[in-house]
């Protein structure tokens, strides 16, 4: 078991989660990550290792509750209790109401949404026994904003917010921190996939952005909140 804090970080082996888990790991902290493919959560595991950074995971699927439950189980053994928990795991379906099937919309609202109440409620126990811990939902503008194409996952990231919002009402006595990141637009897999979005990679946020915003949240005193965060290219 690992002396140093513990970050576990969902869709970790990808994009933002996975320069959130290198980000969190040169600053001290041991890794719990967690993704649905085995292999790209081995060779995740390997390259946190391979410099020297603690780190424990399995292949997981955020959105079922046993599995939720298993990975903060893996990674409290392996490295001690989850005093940060990121909540990043997302799924991003662009496409027009009457062509977005109901397994698409049932995956997303699963991955961006379920996730989030599975996940919170297996740490949130050991946050309130020892009075502190963060918990940080990568949401979006989109949280804010509509888009076309994006009623699944808009409609994801406002729960996302909502979420959040009443979840720091109710740990904040027990000196926990819940913050809800927004990042605008981000160069990853997730954006490049979707034939309705179009952005320039050169002026869009990079996935090390949003993990360097994290990051600088959750440095802050543990008697200081910043609850909703927007983040967005300064020049898109």
């Amino acid at each position: 078991m690992s002396n140093r804090p513990v970050a576990l970080v969902t869709g970790a082996t990808e994009g933002i989660g996975r320069a959130i888990a290198f980000a969190f790991g040169r600053e001290g902290y041991a890794v719990g990550v967690c993704a649905r493919t085995p292999d790209k959560v081995r060779a995740l595991l390997d390259a946190l290792g391979a410099e020297g950074i603690p780190a424990a995971g399995r292949p997981t699927d955020v959105g079922d509750a046993e599995g939720s439950a298993a990975i903060v189980a893996h990674v409290s053994e392996a490295l001690g209790d989850v005093d940060v928990l990121i909540n990043n795991a997302g799924v991003l379906v662009a496409r027009p109401l009457e062509e977005l099937t109901l397994e698409e919309w049932d995956r997303t609202m699963s991955v961006n949404v379920r996730s989030l109440f599975l996940m919170t409620r297996a740490v949130l126990p050991a946050m309130r026994r020892r009075k502190a811990g963060t918990i940080v939902n990568v949401a979006s503008l989109a949280g804010r904003n509509g888009f076309p194409g994006g009623t699944a996952y808009t409609a994801s990231k406002h729960a996302c917010l909502g979420f959040s919002r009443s979840l720091m009402l109710e740990t904040r006595k027990d000196n926990i921190r819940v913050v809800a990141i927004c990042p605008g637009s981000v160069d990853t897999g997730l954006l490049h996939d979707q034939a309705m979005l179009k952005s320039d990679p050169a002026k869009i946020l990079r996935p090390e952005d949003v993990a360097d915003t994290i990051l600088h949240a959750v440095r802050l005193p543990a008697r200081a909140l910043v609850s909703e965060l927007d983040v967005r290219p300064t020049n898109p």
